[in-house]
């Protein structure tokens, strides 16, 4: 039998959606904010010749640039002031947490409620400043001494210009997704990588159809690549609704129809760290990576530093090996530990203890905890092997049969997760919406009554 929220989702329709003039606010100030994000991926850094960069961002395709240019919308290749995007604010909440799990002061802080999450937001944001110094000092150093330099007056000025303007471009991006987070519809941040996204999609697909009609493919190839595609997209959609429901029993209850058991259900997600694992081994990635790259092309490859260089770039390259080995390593481990942040199993017993909720067949309080830590190390081996099976089979094809397409299971993974968790949001405005126009009608009717 259909919930009763279920039968409200089921009666929306485009009139409704035009009165609910909040949601529309808050739609019309995402999509604001993301052309703003759009139009900074065209503004370079001041001193830089745009032709000139044009011809080296050709020379320099392929490897893990194009694959950070797959995040940023090419903003790298633009050598644009918002060229690192978002990813040395994701890098440095992965070290804030880290230390919050490993220090006992940081998690004191994180204890004291909302201003110790206010205390952590500015410690990440001062790690994110220093982490975007240093790629922008490299990023600038490496466009200065590649062939054919784009740089029209190198030296330390141009460096210093460079960095400080990709630390304001960073600030301001990461000051947009809290503002989309807070007035808008969706998580901010993941909506800023997806925008960047979704922004070389057109390009990536007129290039793989491109490569079929001039026989670089084999039509039947990308024809099989297609249907996967489409495959891949609805087992994604599939695991991420996913849930083990855990039934939860209170205490009898006398009620109009006599004493009656409540009873509810606690669900897990089979994925509850979302998208988070694979942006934050993707990012830890392509923070050495970026520098060895750009610190490669300013330095002879003579000597120790040389030979590091040269090994990181070899071994650690999109798609060989050693990169996908630590990328799936990566997303498990974030895997674990982001749910062992998002769900805490002492206190969610603890809280059904003190409502006199608790689950047939177990004690309340620690063998609750136990039972709770049971199924969600579980339910969560079967998430991490579902997101590196994702995140890494497509890579996989790529890199192996040489395919120029850029969506990979990173970039699939997150626009279908992004897109599912914004239209949940937004469906439930309208119901929040639909709910207020029942209650306003009826007090109307209580009043005329």
């Amino acid at each position: 039998m259909a919930s009763a929220a279920d039968q409200l989702a089921s009666s929306f329709s485009l009139g409704k959606f035009a009165q609910a003039t909040e949601l529309k606010k808050r739609l019309w100030f995402t999509l604001g904010a993301l052309i703003v994000f759009r139009f900074l991926s065209y503004v370079p850094i001041p001193g830089i010749d745009p032709t000139a960069l044009g011809l080296l961002a050709q020379q320099a395709q392929g490897g893990v640039l194009d694959f950070f240019n797959n995040f940023t919308g090419g903003a790298l290749n633009r050598a644009s002031v918002v060229a690192l995007g978002v990813m040395p604010y994701i890098t440095a909440s992965i070290v804030v947490q880290l230390a919050t799990s490993l220090s006992p002061t940081l998690a004191a802080i994180k204890k004291e409620g909302e201003s110790g999450r206010k205390r952590l937001n500015q410690y990440t944001r001062y790690g994110t400043v220093g982490l975007t110094a240093v790629q922008g000092w490299f990023i600038a150093a490496g466009l200065e001494a590649a062939q054919g330099s784009p740089v029209l007056e190198p030296g330390y000025l141009f460096r210093i210009t460079a960095v400080i303007s990709l630390i304001g471009g960073t600030l301001f991006l990461m000051w947009l997704g809290e503002q989309i987070t807070s007035r808008g519809i969706g998580n901010g941040i993941s909506l800023i990588i997806m925008a960047g996204i979704v922004a070389r999609l057109p390009q990536t697909l007129v290039q793989f159809f491109e490569s079929g009609r001039t026989g670089s493919i084999d039509p039947m190839r990308i024809a099989i690549i297609v249907v996967f595609v489409a495959a891949l997209v609805l087992f994604i959609c599939f695991m991420e609704r996913a849930q083990r429901r855990i039934l939860i029993q209170y205490p009898k209850r006398q009620t109009a129809r006599g004493v009656q058991a409540e009873r509810s259900h606690l669900p897990l997600k089979l994925n509850t760290a979302g998208v988070i694992p694979p942006i934050f081994a993707s990012s830890l990635l392509l923070l050495p990576l970026t520098i060895s790259q750009f610190s490669g092309q300013a330095t002879t490859t003579e000597g120790w530093w040389g030979e590091t260089l040269v090994f990181l770039n070899t071994w650690l390259r999109h798609g060989s090996p050693v990169y996908m080995a630590l990328y799936g390593a990566g997303i498990i481990f974030f895997c674990f530990f982001y749910t062992a942040v998002v769900f805490n199993p002492e206190e969610t017993a603890d809280n059904l203890k003190r409502y006199g909720g608790f689950i047939p067949g177990i004690r309340p309080g620690k063998n609750t905890e136990i039972y709770f830590d049971y199924v969600l190390t579980r339910i969560t081996v079967i998430g991490a092997a579902y997101l590196t099976f994702i995140c890494l089979i497509p890579e996989y094809l790529v890199a192996s049969m040489g395919i120029p397409f850029l969506m990979g299971g990173t970039s699939l993974l997150i626009v279908v997760n992004v897109t599912m968790d914004t239209v949940a949001q937004i469906q439930s405005h309208l119901l929040a919406h639909q709910y207020g126009d029942l209650i306003k009608k009826a007090k109307l009717k209580g009043r005329m009554r």
